[in-house]
């Protein structure tokens, strides 16, 4: 009876792995094999707690069909959060330049954020379902803390789009 089981599921196991193939097969006819490439990337590694954490990302896609922006933010005594997405326009399929941007706040405010570290990671997909090498940046939250700013010329300063993030504090941690 248990090899049965085992054979059918080494079975269902096989047959899924080779539809997903041919997925990702198919959708490479049509969008290509390349990768987005994240070529330059910037995050200030510190931030007044309320602030907006913007994270400035020059990309390109020698296929043209960057889809999105995925990004998972970490935070001190919470751990990691649902990955967030950003839809790139269609018009910036090829190349992307711009920032995305965390709300460092959470509903009771921000007092609960100070002297927190937070990490995000954040990657571009394409419509073939490839996806960028991750870049990742650290920030720490202070009241005593100023913003860096990009390196002039690098980066537009054009909004791709929100982290759907909503920062809670630690469990413990008062408000």
């Amino acid at each position: 009876m248990r090899t049965k089981w085992l054979a059918g599921i080494i079975i269902l196991l096989g047959i899924t792995a080779c539809a997903h193939v041919g997925g990702i097969e198919e959708k490479e006819k049509i969008y290509g094999i390349n990768p987005p490439v994240i070529e330059k990337s910037f995050a200030s590694d510190q931030l007044r707690p309320g602030g907006l954490w913007k994270i400035y990302i020059l990309a390109a896609d020698p296929d043209g069909d960057m889809e999105g922006i995925v990004s998972v933010v970490e935070q001190t005594g919470m751990g990691s959060y649902p990955a967030s997405y950003s839809r790139i326009k269609s018009e910036n399929g090829k190349e992307l330049s711009g920032y995305i941007y965390l709300n460092a706040s959470g509903p009771a405010g921000y007092d609960f954020l100070h002297n927190q570290e937070l990490k995000i990671t954040v990657q571009i997909k394409d419509r073939a379902g490839h996806t960028s090498q991750p870049v990742s940046f650290k920030v720490l939250l202070s009241s005593r803390q100023t913003s860096k700013s990009p390196p002039e010329g690098v980066f537009k300063e054009v909004e791709l789009g929100p982290i759907m993030v909503t920062l809670r504090p630690a469990s413990g941690q008062r408000l």
